[in-house]
């Protein structure tokens, strides 16, 4: 394979996923939650499943059917970022018990579900190629791929059955929206620019650190994987505990301290690969306990239920392509260095100092919002009205014929 098709391969799902971050943002404010929640997860089993068969009349055909299948499955799992945090969101605030545990709530459906992935993931590889005796085969990605065909088509059943939340049906705006109103509204335009630039950061600073080469082996990597667990679960706690933007703060700058302290003793850490394993975890974990955790839900609760999918997949969309240009951005700087060692020191003494960047943001551009989502709604229905929007396009139809009757009926009791 040359390194031409092992980029595309590559550069197909993330750009896969950055639309479907920007589409799935959209459409889920526009035809509801549960509809876009089964799209998103189509398009992901169709691009599975197409990966899994990739056939062709000679092997480039068939890396170019498996590039076309990667970015079609890309699609989906881009839109599984707009989708499911605006749903985890929605679905705990129903009650006010939901909604004092809302951080951990949003923390275990979200970024918990996506770090046991990469922990199964790398388990599941390692006992496919042993099954192979660790020689490469076509049958081992056929396989793997196979493998994540699986847990999609297992929760589709519960997704065709899930219900549009009640902040969705109570505020959704399902044609003309006012886009010309939302861009006036000084509030929203704030309150995305202070958003987008901690996601870049957060991201940039994950993808940019690389590990030494013998480092990398898929049994060690996967042990890695691990500490993001606990450390996205101990920040969802901490959000309900200590409040978002004060979980963010404090995550960057723990983040940024050991990073400085891996920087500056790298070569006498990675001399000693069980401290180097546990030290590098306690840094993934520290950064998903943060910033990791943290930037979902302030998203997700800084703008109102009409806005909260478009936001969320244009705030995901930024870091994701930030991402990959940060990527690009420290490659050369490592590699400008005369070692590998002195290299791998710059990144992390670098990254760590846009971190102690993140941590300041976070908390004097990042508000306090109210834990209850209808108050943010309430203040941007207002606007709309005062500015000349017709509110009789506000919401599901049958959730307003509700609120009429109650409110005739209460009228009649009087």
């Amino acid at each position: 394979m040359s390194s031409t098709i092992k980029g595309r391969l590559a550069n197909s799902y993330l750009i896969g996923e950055i639309f479907g971050m920007l589409f799935f943002g959209v459409l889920i404010d526009r035809i509801g939650r549960r509809a876009g929640v089964v799209v998103a997860t189509a398009f992901l089993i169709l691009g599975v499943a197409l990966a899994a068969a990739a056939h062709g009349k000679s092997e480039l055909g068939m890396f170019w059917m498996m590039i076309v299948a990667r970015g079609i499955a890309g699609f989906g799992a881009g839109g599984e970022y707009p989708v499911c945090a605006t749903s985890a969101t929605e679905a705990a605030d129903e009650t006010e018990r939901l909604r004092r545990k809302r951080g951990f709530l949003v923390a275990s459906t979200t970024d918990f579900a996506v770090d046991l992935g990469f922990v199964a993931a790398g388990i599941i590889a390692l006992i496919v190629l042993a099954c192979y005796h660790e020689k490469a085969s076509e049958g081992v990605w056929r396989i793997t791929f196979g493998i994540g065909f699986v847990l999609p088509i297992s929760i589709c059943f519960f997704r065709v059955r899930m219900i549009n939340s009640t902040q969705y049906r109570k505020h959704a705006i399902k044609s003309q929206y006012p886009y010309w109103l939302i861009f006036k509204r000084p509030r929203v335009v704030l309150l995305r620019l202070r958003n987008l630039p901690l996601r870049t950061l957060f991201i940039n600073h994950r993808r940019a650190i690389k590990l030494k080469p013998q480092h990398r082996r898929e049994h060690r990597l996967w042990i890695i994987n691990c500490f993001y667990l606990p450390g996205c679960l101990l920040g969802g706690f901490l959000m309900d505990r200590i409040g978002r933007k004060q979980n963010m703060t404090l995550g960057f700058f723990l983040w940024a301290i050991w990073g400085f302290i891996l920087g500056g003793a790298l070569k006498p850490i990675q001399s000693v690969f069980p401290l180097f394993i546990v030290m590098y975890g306690i840094f993934n974990a520290l950064g998903e306990m943060g910033p990791g955790v943290s930037t979902f839900l302030c998203s997700a609760e800084s703008f109102p239920t009409p806005l909260r999918g478009h936001y969320l997949g244009f705030a995901a969309a930024v870091g994701k392509a930030g991402a990959s240009i940060g990527t690009e951005v420290f490659t050369p700087i490592q590699e400008s260095f005369e070692s590998g060692e002195k290299g791998q020191q710059a990144v992390f003494l670098i990254g760590s100092a846009f971190t102690v960047v993140g941590g300041v943001i976070a908390w004097f551009l990042i508000p306090d919002m109210e834990r209850e989502l209808e108050s943010e709604d309430v203040r941007f229905k207002a606007y709309l009205a005062e500015n000349g929007f017709d509110i009789a396009r506000y919401g599901d139809g049958e959730l307003v014929v509700n609120s009429v009757h109650g409110a005739e009926l209460h009228n009649k009791t009087r």
